[in-house]
């Protein structure tokens, strides 16, 4: 059965459910939040907005014009809980149009080998809206879609290939990559998004060569932060990742590096252990730094410690973790299904921001995006 197949099936089986059955709050808050998604799609006006999501008059710096990453999530937001672009009207019409509007042609993303970041969103922008279009290839509301999303999708992935090639100015950042696909050094949160990014083009039939997957993984192991024993294996058993090698861990950064080499295949690694048992500590609440960018890695990175003995200690973590989500993200919605930055570090990202990366965050009761699942 192909993704479309699975997906599908999937999205039976959730409205097949018996009539009557109440849906629970989980169920009734990411319902809510994609329709504050879809009521806030540009849908006239400037037309090479069209499609993209933006909150008028909202007083962000940065996110009105970071629409490439914005629409990205928003869709990829909607596809996370079931949606599909072949729905009439509603979400998946909001679907179709984002998709457009991602591949739709724009001179100056042609002039730079489909480079997303061109909207001022950089690297960030570039690798979330790739891993959109993995996540949406073979999705498309009809096969001349997805014969419009494959070329797109095929240069985004090369100019990431390209741009970890770039030589570093120190070897400790080799593999991973920055701001610009020019840039000489790495951090973590952009690197993951690359990550993520290859590994869903990878599982959607791109070529990825295995050595760069490796390079990644390589930096990745290197932002754990932990002495490592004659073997080269990590000696302490519960700390996490920093944003660059050789800093202190922090939750963001921690359930970002945890997520990132489990969709590599690194699900029993030392830093993946290591990394979800320092996040079992933590005291989640909406007053931790870049709250919404690390409840949607740690929700999704503490799922997959799950296994099939409920008992075991992976299992108890991914379902503490999904109590932590629902408990602080249904608490934080507001009256309009929207949700809103949480403190400071996150001011400036506005509601398509934190709403679509709530409804993610929530989405791993329904595993519906291939990139998450088991």
């Amino acid at each position: 059965m192909n993704r479309f197949g699975i997906h599908l099936v999937l999205t039976l089986a959730v409205s097949l459910a018996p009539e009557g059955h109440a849906a629970d709050r989980v169920d009734a808050a990411v319902e809510r939040g994609v329709k504050f998604l879809v009521s806030h799609q540009v849908k006239a006006g400037v037309a090479d907005q069209l499609g993209s999501f933006e909150v008028a008059d909202e007083p962000v710096r940065w996110a009105a014009r970071n629409t490439y990453p914005m629409t990205a999530l928003a869709v990829m937001a909607m596809a996370a809980v079931g949606h599909q672009p072949t729905e009439p009207g509603g979400a998946g019409e909001a679907m179709r149009l984002g998709i457009n509007f991602l591949i739709r042609s724009n001179p100056a993303r042609d002039r730079q080998s489909g480079y997303f970041g061109v909207d001022g969103s950089r690297m960030y922008g570039h690798g979330i809206t790739t891993l959109c279009l993995g996540e949406l290839l073979g999705m498309g509301v009809d096969k001349a879609q997805d014969r419009r999303i494959r070329p797109e999708l095929e240069k985004a992935v090369d100019l990431i290939l390209r741009a970890q090639q770039v030589p570093k100015f120190n070897p400790i950042y080799q593999g991973g990559w920055r701001y610009e696909p020019s840039s000489n050094d790495s951090d973590l949160s952009i690197t993951v998004w690359q990550v993520m990014a290859l590994r869903s083009a990878q599982n959607a039939g791109l070529r990825v060569p295995p050595q760069n997957i490796d390079l990644a993984v390589r930096y990745l192991e290197r932002s754990y932060q932990s002495p490592r024993d004659g073997g080269g294996r990590p000696t302490n058993p519960r700390t996490g990742f920093g944003y660059v090698p050789q800093s202190r861990p922090q939750f963001a950064t921690t359930a970002a590096g945890l997520l990132s080499l489990q969709v590599c295949n690194k699900l029993d690694a030392p830093e993946v252990i290591g990394a979800a048992n320092f996040l079992e500590t933590m005291d989640i609440n909406p007053e931790i730094l870049w709250f919404y960018y690390g409840m949607y890695y740690y929700s999704q990175g503490m799922q997959k410690r799950a296994n099939d003995d409920p008992n075991s200690e992976g299992s108890q973590q991914a379902r503490k973790a999904r109590e932590n989500v629902e408990r602080v993200m249904l608490h934080q919605q507001k009256a309009d299904g929207s949700w809103e930055a949480a403190n400071r570090t996150e001011n400036d990202a506005g509601k398509i921001y934190c709403t679509s990366m709530a409804i993610l965050s929530l989405s791993v009761k329904y595993h519906f995006l291939p990139i998450y699942q088991h």
